[in-house]
């Protein structure tokens, strides 16, 4: 029982980081997201957000429109993730609802929005590595090795907005990104001695906004790349070094340019599984090298508890208590 235990364990703790973090916050995505597990596997999320800056922490270009502006955010967000065999490789499907409230104050000048964003559809698909793990056998024989997928995110332009200002929880135009997750296994896949170096590089591509406060907002592509050293330190414990790198996203505002970024951003992030169906993360993240007047500048408190399951796995449960 020891051992289903564990493989119960990995298939719920690879959905709990697989719903983390909406792609909006800081664009970056957690530590250990893009893990394999069972096929068939399902994950909700419920995240608390906490976010300060010079920029809409909903809008993923992270354009600064006011280097002056003071930015507050308390986000809620849910959703819903699942795993499945595509072509005998893994995929990962989901749905992410961001809601809240934002204001921003530029001096005696204050906008607030509450109410919701706009959802985000993920599909992701493993290109290199191990197959799809289709039974408990898989699980128990999984080893990432080197991981390489192919990621499409989608935003539907849905969510609450407001012509007359500046800041909104919906963007008021489509927006979704490319990349490229890569997991690098480094040493034993053991729980509680497992190492791994992420990298995702990708890109966020940007419709116009034709309604900005009455004008037309345009986005150049922004270019990331995300970066985490994660480490276990017991069977249930883990945490990760993160790191993440910015550039492009130049805006107009009807032919005004209004700057692009090339900032730093760094933090950490600890998971602790609480049961086998339930998972505790915290974390922090900052830009750092944001001195100049046009640096996006942000601060992100982020605590998150998920439940994940698998019928098959808990089908077995329950033949063994009885």
């Amino acid at each position: 029982m020891k051992t289903l235990n564990l493989a119960h364990w990995a298939a719920a703790a690879a959905l709990v980081t697989a719903t983390l973090c909406p792609p909006q916050a800081l664009a970056q995505m957690p530590a250990r997201f893009y893990w394999k597990t069972l096929s068939g596997a399902n994950a909700v999320p419920v995240l608390f957000n906490s976010l300060s800056g010079n920029t809409n922490p909903f809008d993923p270009s992270h354009a600064v429109v006011d280097p002056d502006a003071t930015i507050d955010s308390t986000l809620l967000m849910t959703g819903w993730a699942r795993t499945y065999t595509l072509g005998d490789r893994a995929a990962m499907g989901a749905i992410i609802f961001p809601m809240g409230r934002i204001s921003s104050g530029v001096g005696p000048i204050t906008e607030t929005a509450r109410g919701y964003g706009d959802p985000m559809l993920e599909f992701n698909y493993n290109l290199i590595g191990p197959k799809a793990q289709k039974t408990i056998p898989d699980v128990l024989r999984y080893e990432p090795g080197f991981s390489l997928d192919l990621l499409l995110d989608l935003a539907l332009p849905i969510g609450g907005y407001d012509n007359k200002q500046s800041v909104n929880l919906g963007q008021n135009r489509w927006y979704g990104r490319i990349g490229a997750p890569i997991v690098w296994q480094i040493g034993d896949w053991v729980p509680g001695r497992r190492t791994t170096l992420e990298l995702l590089p990708a890109v966020w591509l940007f419709g116009d906004n034709d309604d900005f406060v009455g004008k037309k907002l345009k986005t150049d592509p922004l270019f990331q790349l995300d970066a985490h050293l994660t480490r276990d330190f017991t069977e249930h414990l883990w945490g990760a070094l993160d790191l993440v790198y910015y550039n492009g996203s130049g805006s107009e505002i009807d032919g005004v340019s209004v700057g692009s970024l090339s900032n730093v951003g760094a933090g950490f992030t600890l998971g602790y599984t609480v049961s086998e169906n339930l998972n505790l993360t915290v974390g922090y993240k900052s830009t750092f090298n944001d001195s100049k007047p046009t640096d996006m500048r942000m601060d992100q408190f982020m605590v998150t508890l998920v439940f994940g399951w698998h019928p098959t796995i808990e089908g077995m449960r329950r033949l063994k208590s009885e």
